[in-house]
């Protein structure tokens, strides 16, 4: 499942946007095509840092992150509330389950690893960490990451400009926050949820640096996979793509993105 809308601060409780958290498998082939793949020092740590290879991936979206730890060993069960996004993870060679994270029926099913790549927001922090809870064994780990970036302040200007211009009734100002900034209110509503759930030991932080530079066709192709772009009539859409597509033309057709991915992550507790 995947990331919120790059240009806009977390909203206040953002798993109670489901409308926005179900629109993205509306290209689910051009979501998984474009989205970046999570740096394999983070899946190894994971699968270092717990005590088997049975991976849950909460909102596993396409499969992006559990065809990763499927690679690296693990046994990955995927749960994915939107029917299209795991067709597509299922095509892939992902077992998945439809179903909201809150909802899914684990059964006698037990995990050495709860992950979520891009997908933690969209799930009730204290309900989803109660739930973990209940599905990990003792000593293992639930992992929720996700992916800050920022762009050279001359690509921020100009796509501000850009999208002043094709939409000026949206308040779409990717200057308005930094993204690292935005995504540590994500960390620090998780990290509160495993707190509250209790049964964890005190949440770790962990941060993975790296960067990746695109074209103007990849950063137009990636761009209607993302937030509020994905509930765009075609028309407005289109203008968006044209508007970016010349803001990325006069910044010399492409740049390089400082990524960020973040971690917050806990051990369950106990002997049960």
């Amino acid at each position: 499942m995947p990331t919120l809308p790059p240009e806009q601060s977390p909203p206040p409780e953002p798993h109670r946007q489901r409308g926005m958290a179900e629109s993205f498998g509306v290209d689910a082939e051009r979501y998984d095509r474009t989205r970046p793949p999570y740096p394999e020092a983070l899946v190894r740590r994971v699968v270092t840092a717990s005590p088997g290879k049975a991976v849950l991936d909460v909102g596993c979206g396409t499969g992006i992150a559990a065809r990763q730890f499927r690679d690296a060993g693990c046994h990955v069960l995927g749960v994915e509330p939107d029917a299209r996004m795991a067709e597509f993870a299922r095509r892939g060679g992902i077992a998945v389950e439809v179903a909201t994270f809150e909802d899914w029926d684990a059964g006698a099913r037990r995990f050495d690893a709860v992950v979520a790549g891009q997908a933690w927001h969209w799930v009730d922090p204290v309900a989803g960490a109660a739930k973990a809870v209940g599905v990990l064994r003792p000593g293992g780990r639930l992992a929720a990451f996700w992916h800050a970036f920022e762009l050279p302040a001359e690509v921020t200007d100009a796509l501000a400009a850009a999208y002043r211009q094709a939409l000026p009734d949206l308040p779409l100002d990717p200057r308005a926050t930094r993204r690292e900034e935005a995504y540590e209110a994500l960390l620090d509503r998780a990290a509160d949820g495993m707190r509250a759930a209790g049964g964890f030991g005190a949440p770790e932080r962990w941060r993975f640096d790296w960067e990746r530079t695109y074209t103007r066709d990849e950063w137009l192709d990636q761009l209607p996979t993302s937030g509020v772009f994905t509930r765009l009539p075609a028309d407005g859409l289109a203008r968006v793509l044209e508007a970016v597509g010349a803001a990325v033309d006069e910044v010399g057709g492409g740049f390089t993105a400082r990524y960020a991915t973040k971690v917050i992550t806990a051990v369950r507790t106990g002997d049960a």
